[in-house]
């Protein structure tokens, strides 16, 4: 039975693939799940010596995903590493004591978002700790777009950090923007969320505040301001759609 799985949900990864793949070289298996890439992510995936399933992106979402990956291993533990993100050193080491460890538990890791070439400190891209490293009985998955582990293990943290280079062009950004928004709305109205005209405009206007003043977007200079606008216009794109949803479901006015 193998020790360790990296898990890599990808699609048109092309640009990320081989270096995250090389990162993670140190895993008995590395298992790419692949929603139908269009360029090369599955060739170069391939001959990076990974195993690549191709599986469509359903209803489940990013979550469905992910506990798909859990039914294509055997192996004991498993890490989920996005396409995006890199190993470092420290985290490779940190891993291998904890999987040596007979205790089962669940780990986070930090890490560190660099966005356009920048690294964050504060804001809506500020540092932040993931949990990636499960037994791979004991986890499952639930959330369309923000998906989250569930599991009764308690957790502990992981030495070192990911580097999460998140966006290198704006159009990379709002393709993933339009994505993300359209799960969320549909997750929030399926769940009987609702959106009125002042609900759009308050999320945007406080997810700008927010990240701006109370968590210190300010102090990242440029791309701090920016980032945070673009969390305005990320809650706000959200709520419309969500606007959306709701007025096409309603029943269609005779003339």
């Amino acid at each position: 039975m193998l020790d360790l799985t990296v898990i890599i949900l990808t699609k048109n990864e092309e640009e990320n693939i081989g270096p995250c793949i090389q990162s993670a070289s140190f895993a008995d298996e590395i298992l790419v799940i692949d929603s139908g890439s269009t360029d090369r992510t599955r060739e170069l995936a391939e001959a990076a010596g990974a195993r690549v399933i191709l599986h469509s992106f359903g209803e489940e979402g990013f979550a469905g995903q992910r506990n798909f990956a859990l039914t294509q291993t055997t192996a004991k533990w498993v890490f989920y590493l996005d396409a995006d993100e890199r190993m470092m050193e420290e985290v490779r080491t940190s891993i291998e004591v904890a999987i040596a460890d007979p205790a089962p538990m669940t780990y986070d890791v930090l890490r560190q978002n660099i966005v356009f070439g920048h690294a964050m400190h504060y804001g809506a891209h500020r540092p932040d700790r993931c949990c990636r490293l499960f037994p791979r009985t004991a986890v499952r998955w639930v959330g369309r777009v923000h998906e989250r582990p569930e599991t009764v293990l308690a957790t502990a943290h992981l030495d070192g950090m990911l580097q999460h280079r998140t966006y290198e062009t704006w159009t990379q950004y709002f393709t993933k923007l339009n994505q993300y928004t359209s799960l969320a709305a549909k997750e929030s109205f399926a769940l009987g969320k609702r959106a009125s005209k002042s609900v759009v405009l308050g999320h945007a206007l406080f997810a700008l505040f927010r990240e701006y003043v109370l968590r210190g977007g300010f102090l990242d200079g440029f791309y701090g301001l920016v980032m945070s606008v673009t969390a305005g216009i990320y809650r706000m794109t959200k709520y419309l759609k969500l606007m959306n949803l709701e007025r096409l479901a309603r029943p269609a006015v005779k003339s």
